[in-house]
This record gives C-alpha cells, sequence and structure tokens, in this order.
C-alpha cells in the first residue's frame, strides 16, 4: 500500500513506524517460503483460495449489512469456482464457466426474498467481488504452473512487497506532495517514487539471484510497472473503504488492517506480471 504523511507541507512524525508491521512479515514471510518452495501445488491453491475468501468476505461486509449471510455465502462459493477453473483450466472452458457465474447469482436472487430496489447494486458488487478478488488473485494460480513457477512467484511477491514497504516508509519519513488526497490523503508523490526505486533494486536482486531468464531492462521495468499497477490496486481499495467510511477493511493482520488491505496491490500486480512473463516474455 503506498502511504506516505502529508502534514503543513512537511513529513509527519514517526508514530506511523508500527513494530507490528515488523512482527507480522517475521510470522508470514517464513511460512510463506515454505508452503510455496517445498509443499505440492494443492497447498499454494489452498493458500490462494483462503486469502481471497477472507478478501471477500471483507470487500461484501463494505456493502452488505452484516447479516446478508446468503450472498456471501453465494458469492464466496463462485469465487471458489472461479479459482478452481484456474488451478485446473482444461477441467471447465473458461466461457461457460463465467456465463455459470453470472447466472447463478442471477438466480439466486430471482428465488430469494431480497429488496428489490438495491437488485442491481447488489448483484454488481457479487459478480465484480468474484472478479476483482477471484479472477485477478487467480492469476498466481497461473503463474505458478508456469516452468520455474515457483521461482516466478516469490519474485511477483518480492517486488509487490518492496513498492509497498519502500513507498510505505518513504511517504512516512520525508513524504510532503499529496498524491491522491481525496481517496488517501496519506500517500505521497515522494512514497510512490520511493517505492519504484526500492521494487527496481529487488527485482534486479531477484534476477541475478534466481530469475535469470529476465534481463536487466525486464527488471527495471517489472519494478516500475509492478508499483504502478499496485498503486491503482491500492487507491481502489481506498476508494472502497472511503465509500464505506471505513479505515480498514478490517482486523485480521496486527499493523496491516485485513487481507483484503494486505491483498490490494497484489490483486493487480499478479495478472500485470502474468501476462508480462507469457507474452511480453513468451
Amino acid at each position: 500500500m503506498i502511504r506516505g504523511a502529508v502534514a503543513a507541507g512537511a513529513p509527519r512524525a514517526s508514530s506511523r513506524w508500527d513494530r507490528r508491521r515488523l512482527y507480522a512479515a517475521l510470522v508470514f514471510i517464513p511460512l510463506f517460503y515454505v508452503l510455496v518452495r517445498y509443499l505440492p501445488p494443492i497447498a499454494f491453491f489452498g493458500l490462494v483460495v483462503g486469502a481471497a475468501w477472507l478478501a471477500l468476505i471483507e470487500l461484501y461486509r463494505l456493502h452488505f449489512p452484516k447479516q446478508a449471510t446468503l450472498e456471501i455465502v453465494i458469492g464466496v462459493a463462485m469465487t471458489t469456482i472461479v479459482l478452481s477453473h484456474l488451478q485446473w483450466p482444461d477441467a471447465l472452458p473458461s466461457r461457460p464457466l463465467f456465463v455459470f457465474v453470472i447466472a447463478a447469482i442471477l438466480f439466486f436472487y430471482l428465488v430469494s426474498r431480497h429488496d428489490f430496489s438495491r437488485s442491481l447494486a447488489d448483484v454488481s458488487v457479487l459478480i465484480f467481488g468474484t472478479l476483482y478478488i477471484g479472477f485477478t488473485l487467480g492469476h498466481l494460480l497461473l503463474t505458478r504452473a508456469l516452468p520455474d513457477g515457483i521461482f516466478l512467484i516469490f519474485f511477483v511477491v518480492l517486488v509487490t512487497w518492496a513498492g509497498d514497504t519502500g513507498a510505505y516508509y518513504t511517504g512516512v519519513s520525508i513524504g510532503r506532495t499529496p498524491l491522491a488526497p481525496k481517496i488517501s490523503p496519506n500517500k505521497t508523490v515522494e512514497g510512490l517514487l520511493g517505492g519504484c526505486l526500492l521494487a527496481v533494486m529487488i527485482a534486479l536482486i531477484a534476477r541475478a539471484w534466481f530469475i535469470p531468464s529476465l534481463t536487466i531492462v525486464d527488471a527495471v521495468v517489472l519494478g516500475i510497472v509492478l508499483t504502478l499497477a499496485g498503486l491503482i490496486g491500492d487507491l481502489s481499495e481506498s476508494m472502497f473503504k472511503r465509500g464505506a467510511g471505513v479505515k480498514d477493511s478490517g482486523g485480521l493482520i496486527p499493523g496491516h488492517g485485513g487481507m483484503l488491505d494486505r491483498l490490494d496491490s497484489l490483486l493487480l500486480t499478479a495478472p500485470t506480471y502474468y501476462y508480462y512473463v507469457t507474452l511480453v516474455k513468451g
């Protein structure tokens, strides 16, 4: 998440240096490495599905009332079908699958006892959530299935994390110029530049360490492009939260907020990276 600090043209105090962010990283990073590096692909599928469920529930809670359990269940079920298709793409062609998802959600509303005055918004949110979280995050499954997919996953996660982290701490330290004040007042231009710089550095290190098939130009381009894609994902989630009048999507991860707060950048960096690797690099 690309955050900085703006207060009368000067950086905000260091109170935003939250140690809980470090503690959460120290727990998550080793577990993620072991799961991706040493466990079979089905374990990674389970991780992606579980993360998608949590993020999707948080997204739906921004729109639906807390008692809307059936809406969440149908959205989670359709998202699981989309992710299963991306894990096993030969099991069902994509176009019939997406038709089925849309038809199932529409049928659910037709036979349920809902206030039809909200039907257009509710159905749109259900379908959007399935695509916004399930389809985008599912590109991690497609990436994992590529040759050297394990290391490709490490690359996109590391560079996305570097873009977020560099932007956050640069913004906290020297952020002065607002980037998107109406959507997220704490984001700064300096934070964005710091995120791009750290992302490029990590991309170059990762390229030299375990992805030699990428060139130096690829690493620089990916560092910048993935940081910009992550910015769009981050600002989009901030827009949703601002519309719902909440600060964080949840409180699952200490110092980070909810699962959606952690995945917002990855939702767009994952497909951007996958299509760069498969279309640009072939």
